[in-house]
């Protein structure tokens, strides 16, 4: 670890000096007393234990540098006035640490004196945690209370109902994929409530609506969301899985103004965390804003940099390259999937469909979740609609309900990736594989489309979606049957 720091140092240049500058020069009297950056150092120090006992090698960090706690569960890790919290890597084979239904992996640095003493104290896992579970809530995104009503009546029991459906002593645990509120900070409490409801630990993303707009860069944009859930990217483990949270949202010092964006001070941390990760692992890397999406090809546009996607992605892949990796984001108020070499990206409908204003998102997908269980370093997923069995995994339009395609039924099929298969059946007779275009679901065009709709919020439209099908039947046909099989072979129907 000694060599990752040093290096890490060397590559941040002068600010790396200036993190181990003399005392003499940290205590000279500043030019303006106003706003001047505290570089005085601080050693961070304590033990990560459980029971008294202490456990070796785990990632302790200041959100700059790593270091590992020795054969006795004792860390010491040189940090300075800048660094806002001591935080662990929750190993593998431990409960995560929370409160109320928070993960509480972390401790704010108190900064009156030159060392801050901490110890983390973990309880063991009576479970094999090879097999376990978790769940992805992207984009809550409440804006009032009424909104908030219908997170506590409509998606509260529902994740409720799923976590009952495991064994009693299942492992499982939940993603808030950002957007935990729309920029009505006093909603957190609500967030919070609901996710102490919901009986699973919580792991946070900063989305664009949990960032201070009044910030003057990006630097500030964050504050509120640490005092609530702690930092913005961290790290944890859970059986041969090693989790990973970025912030991807890069404000940009103007309201409501931001790009999807790694910062380098979170890559250079990242590099550290990766290295103590075997390659070949499976990684699951959470973070707001998509790395990538299809919207800009769907729509025949070229790909630009700006807030849909993240505009320095390749590097990030480049770092991912040995291993297994899953990413998990929200923003898009849609769902789609990707798959390209090692790398998976699953992007979630919403748990507020279009910012609760209908029981769908944009494109068709139902208001929902994803659902993933883990078997070793093997993940299996589904995509589970509010208030829908977790077979409901389609929706067929009669004929002419696409109003482009009058002569063919249709079919959404919202959590399709690139291994699913679609057939259609005949009066019983299969007829072979659906064919598959870019379209607008014609429920979520009723809905949204035009300037007057929705009432509540009128810039909602439909949007293009690469998971519609099509069939042209015969105009005798009386039953028409669609059968999609995951790639995990499961399968699905639904009749006209």
């Amino acid at each position: 670890m000694t060599l990752n720091r040093r290096k890490f140092l060397k590559n941040l240049g002068v600010t790396g000096s200036l993190l181990t500058l003399p005392s003499a020069m940290l205590n000279a009297k500043p030019l303006f007393r106003r706003g001047n950056i505290d570089l005085s150092n601080i050693t961070l120090k304590g033990k990560v234990h459980n029971k008294g006992k202490g456990i070796p090698g785990v990632q302790v960090t200041d959100g700059i540098n790593i270091v590992l706690t020795d054969k006795n569960g004792q860390y010491e890790l040189q940090s300075n006035a800048t660094a806002e919290f001591v935080y662990i890597s929750v190993p593998a084979g431990y409960a995560f640490p929370e409160e109320k239904g928070i993960a509480t992996f972390f401790r704010p640095i108190t900064k009156d004196s030159s060392s801050f003493k901490n110890d983390f104290s973990l309880e063991k896992l009576a479970v094999d945690d090879r097999k376990h579970s978790f769940v992805v809530w992207a984009d809550p995104q409440m804006k009032s209370k009424k909104d908030v009503e219908l997170l506590m009546s409509e998606s509260v029991p529902d994740l409720q109902a799923v976590v009952k459906s495991y064994p009693k002593d299942a492992l499982i645990h939940g993603i808030g994929c950002g957007d935990l509120v729309w920029d009505e900070f006093e909603l957190f409490a609500d967030y919070k409530q609901a996710v102490a409801l919901s009986g699973i630990p919580f792991f946070n993303v900063i989305g664009n609506h949990d960032m201070d707009i009044e910030a003057r860069a990006d630097e500030g944009s964050s504050n509120t969301f640490k005092k609530q859930f702690g930092p913005t990217y961290y790290s944890y483990n859970r059986g041969e899985i090693h989790y990973i949270v970025l912030d991807d949202v890069f404000f940009v010092g103007a309201a409501k103004s931001y790009i999807g964006y790694i910062t380098e001070n979170q890559l250079q941390w990242l590099e550290q965390d990766l290295a103590m990760v075997k390659p070949g692992s499976t990684i699951v890397l959470s973070l707001h804003i998509p790395t990538f999406t299809g919207a800009q090809r769907r729509a025949g546009k070229p790909e630009e940099i700006g807030g849909g996607t993240v505009a320095n992605r390749k590097q990030l892949y480049k770092m991912l390259a040995p291993y297994k990796v899953h990413i998990m984001s929200g923003h898009t108020h849609f769902n789609d999937n990707w798959e390209e070499g090692n790398i998976m990206e699953h992007n979630h409908g919403t748990v507020c469909g279009a910012w609760w204003t209908g029981p769908i998102c944009g494109d068709g997908t139902p208001g929902g979740y994803g659902v993933y269980d883990v078997d070793g370093s093997d993940i299996k997923w589904h995509y589970k609609s509010t208030g829908m069995p977790k077979e409901k995994q389609l929706r067929v339009y009669p004929k002419g309900k696409v109003q482009e395609s009058p002569d063919e039924i249709s079919a959404n099929v919202w959590n399709w990736d690139n291994k699913w298969k679609v057939e259609w059946y005949e009066d019983g007779v299969l007829k072979g594989q659906m064919e598959r275009r870019v379209a607008y679901d014609p429920w979520a065009v009723e809905l949204y489309l035009g300037p007057q709709l929705p009432k509540k919020h009128k810039f909602v439209e439909p949007t293009l979606t690469d998971h519609m099908f099509f069939a042209k039947p015969s105009p005798d046909a009386k039953k028409i049957t669609v059968k999609a099989t995951d790639r995990f072979g499961n399968v699905y129907e639904e009749s006209l």
